[in-house]
């Protein structure tokens, strides 16, 4: 007769540890290339992302004034053309690139973080702190981002600094109401009340397991916002209210295009194509990545 002890003691199943974790991460990045979109996407962003870093290696100041070769068409030497001032396009889409960039992506993070944090204060705090974030959410996302950027420049002057504001104000209260939302959902699930059972504190619960749970989404709406940030910052610097000039801007560079349509449309197409080409970019990525990620839509295709 075999005794207990003799019986083997089963192990335990392994659990998915640092490779499995990895390889889940290979598996998703090879789904999300191997989407059309999602690798146009990435290619488009790397173009874009490149020429921002590579900007310094132009042998052209991008705001030295040159009257004499005002208005060239494309050449070896200027490959976008020169502007109303003698300056090279080319090199004053590549500064632009880092202007949109640092607002778009900048503002955008600055925009989901302070978001994220003010919509769990929200959803877990108690009902009449919830009421007054809500109101004060609904008020700041009611005001026009032109008057809101209006009142901005007034006070502070065109800047970089200014438009980061003003992205930060209008679109933080999305995220905040988003947040809001599935914390709401999630306060009520049994983990959670196993959480408070045993004896965990509020920060715990929102951050080790209410945070996890709800970020994921917000991170794809706020991939899928940037090329929305990279317009305004555009549309701002082409209503005067953004970069201060001679600052490279895009938004600049397509307002001094319209201005001499008549002598030269190079510079329209040199300050609309990148506009065109990023927030395509980026768009395609977040499409790519809603597809990949979001379980509700399946995950794969």
């Amino acid at each position: 007769m075999t005794s207990p002890a003799d019986i083997p003691t089963p192990e335990p199943a392994p659990g998915p540890g640092p490779v499995a974790t990895v390889a889940r991460r290979k598996g998703s990045f090879a789904r999300l290339v191997s989407d059309p979109l999602g690798a146009l996407g990435l290619f488009l962003i790397a173009l874009t992302v490149a020429g921002a870093l590579l900007a310094g290696l132009s042998p052209h100041d991008p705001v030295a004034l040159n009257p004499i070769n005002r208005f060239l068409p494309p050449s070896t030497d200027n490959w976008l053309g020169t502007d109303n001032l003698g300056r090279d396009l080319f090199t004053r889409v590549l500064y632009g690139a880092r202007i949109a960039l640092t607002v778009s992506i900048g503002a955008t993070a600055i925009a989901m973080i302070t978001g994220v944090a003010a919509g769990l204060i929200a959803g877990y705090g108690p009902r009449w702190l919830d009421n007054v974030m809500l109101l004060l959410f609904d008020a700041m996302k009611s005001i026009p981002t032109v008057m809101l950027a209006l009142l901005l420049v007034t006070v502070t002057g065109p800047s970089v600094y200014a438009v980061l504001l003003v992205v930060v104000l209008v679109n933080a209260p999305a995220y905040a109401r988003m947040a809001r939302t599935q914390t709401l959902a999630i306060r009520r699930a049994e983990f959670i009340d196993a959480e408070h059972a045993l004896g965990a504190s509020q920060a715990r619960i929102m951050l080790r397991h209410v945070l996890p749970n709800i970020i994921g989404p917000i991170l794809i709406v706020g991939a899928m916002d940037i090329p929305v940030v990279v317009g305004i910052e555009a549309g701002l610097s082409f209503l005067g209210l953004g970069v201060r000039p001679p600052t490279p801007s895009w938004g600049s560079i397509l307002f001094d295009g319209f201005s001499y349509i008549r002598d030269s449309a190079w510079p329209v197409i040199a300050g609309g194509l990148p506009i065109v080409i990023t927030t395509l970019g980026f768009t395609f990525l977040g499409e790519a990545l809603r597809d990949t990620f979001d379980p509700k839509l399946g995950g794969q295709k």
